[in-house]
């Protein structure tokens, strides 16, 4: 799966930081300098490009932590619009698509990789949730981008799909969801 392949890359990884790519992004420019002059926040645990389609169109790759109620919006097509307004300045997103992510290797390290117990789907929220629950931020930095040409498999695919589902069950009956809803709560209080 997803997770386990991103945690073998990193084991055999040596570099002072660790990229996570899919096979289907492809590179007009090169997003590293923008995002690792990002990375030099020690507050920031992630960076992250603005994910765009091939015919430019913004993705919507900076979201939110996801809820039950967000779920059922959004499958009823209630809740279409991005989470996040995208401009030219970095935006602090709750979490970043899997498609690609650079961490410092010690964050990565931190965080234990990406959490196996997600075969596909959802891991990306669950490792953002996590490197939250730490204290670190994650970051979108629009000036960095790429061209995600998705195929959506969960939308045409029962198997797909099914993993899709699973995961998003495995993530909102897990303690990192907990915290996560639980330290935005309190947060918002104070």
């Amino acid at each position: 799966g997803f997770a386990a392949n991103h945690n073998r890359a990193f084991a055999r990884s040596t570099g002072q930081f660790f990229c996570v790519i899919n096979p289907d992004i492809r590179l007009k420019d090169n997003p590293l300098p923008v995002l690792l002059s990002n990375l030099q926040d020690s507050t920031v645990g992630l960076a992250a490009p603005l994910v765009v389609s091939s015919t430019g169109a913004i993705e919507d790759s900076a979201r939110v932590f996801p809820t039950p109620f967000k779920i059922i919006c959004k499958a009823f097509g209630g809740c279409k619009s991005g989470d996040y307004l995208i401009k030219g300045e970095p935006i602090y997103p709750d979490w970043v698509g899997g498609m690609f992510m650079l961490f410092p290797r010690e964050t990565y390290e931190k965080l234990h990789g990406f959490n196996e117990r997600f075969f596909l789907y959802y891991e990306d929220v669950d490792l953002c949730a996590r490197l939250r629950l730490l204290g670190y931020q994650v970051v979108l930095c629009p000036s960095a981008k790429v061209i995600h040409d998705a195929q959506r498999s969960s939308h045409t695919n029962f198997k797909y799909l099914s993993w899709h589902i699973a995961s998003m069950l495995h993530f909102f009956c897990s303690a990192v969801f907990f915290k996560t809803i639980w330290k935005k709560l309190t947060k918002a209080k104070i």
